[in-house]
């Protein structure tokens, strides 16, 4: 875990280098109150089996420190790995919480993998956020921006000076995230951007992701001004349309992320397996032929 100290607050975190995904937990540092964000559940897609490296080193860190965890947060569905929010909330009693249009999502995805039991009406978790609610962590003052163009329910959650902008931004070096899965859109992710970028200069941008561009040390946050200034698709001198063509012409290149057809079954669940079948063993699904050759 690396510790960064806000005032009356430290985010601790902590990277999957398998998937190269960013956890975070949320500690008011008056109550001891903690949120974690996007904590994820180990897959190994060889085996098909899950285990909870990441998440137990996350409840290491709050047994440690004497946590109460109040909320477990996803920002959005994720296609990359899968979310360990059920696990660590059975473990602390925290409350799960997502954004409300996490419904989009699932109907979108329930038509893909073909389940038509699934419900997709967000009861998988506690709380389905709208944008600008606001919740507390402890003492700590939190507020819900609605941040699509990634996905459809993308969020950001923002907390004092910081703010979990998931996979709407990268670090600057690395610019932005794609918005070619399904529901995505490069220019409702350009005004996503545009409304993070409006906050606060000295506003800490926790991302969701980073690879270690050029072999460099990876790194998880940057502040809004250095995103304006730097960024290499929204710096301050990039405007909407050559971002969106820079964004489009790049999806059009990238593969599906390798555990995209894995996760997305299992985050459209809340994190949870599929039911065990009558031999008394889960399976996942794979849709065949959907997405075309190489995408």
């Amino acid at each position: 875990m690396i510790e960064y100290r806000h005032e009356g607050m430290t985010v601790a975190s902590l990277h999957d280098e398998r998937t190269g995904s960013f956890q975070y937990v949320v500690v008011d540092q008056a109550t001891k109150a903690a949120a974690i964000v996007d904590p994820v559940l180990d897959f190994d897609p060889r085996a098909g089996a899950t285990s909870t490296t990441n998440a137990d080193l996350i409840l290491d860190y709050v047994r440690e420190n004497g946590l109460t965890v109040e909320w477990v947060l996803d920002t959005h569905p994720h296609a990359d790995h899968f979310s360990a929010a059920p696990y660590i909330a059975g473990k602390t009693g925290g409350r799960t919480a997502i954004g409300a249009k996490v419904v989009e999502v699932q109907k979108l995805w329930q038509a893909i993998y073909c389940l038509p039991d699934l419900p997709v009406d967000g009861s998988q978790w506690d709380t389905l956020f709208a944008d600008g609610d606001a919740f507390r962590i402890g003492s700590l003052d939190a507020r819900v921006m609605l941040s699509p163009g990634h996905t459809l329910a993308s969020v950001s959650y923002v907390v004092g000076d910081a703010a979990f902008v998931h996979d709407t931004l990268m670090v600057p070096d690395s610019g932005t995230s794609r918005a070619d899965f399904p529901g995505g859109d490069a220019r409702a992710l350009w005004r996503s951007i545009r409304a993070i970028l409006d906050l606060p200069p000295d506003t800490a941008t926790y991302v969701g992701h980073d690879y270690g561009k050029d072999g460099r040390e990876v790194v998880g946050r940057s502040t809004v001004a250095e995103q304006r200034r730097d960024n290499i698709h929204v710096r301050d001198s990039i405007e909407e349309a050559e971002f969106v063509a820079t964004r489009e012409k790049r999806d059009a290149t990238l593969p599906l992320p390798d555990l995209m057809l894995a996760a997305l079954q299992i985050n459209i669940r809340g994190g949870r397996l599929p039911e065990a079948e009558a031999c008394g063993t889960a399976f996942l699904k794979v849709p065949l032929n959907h997405f075309g050759a190489g995408k």
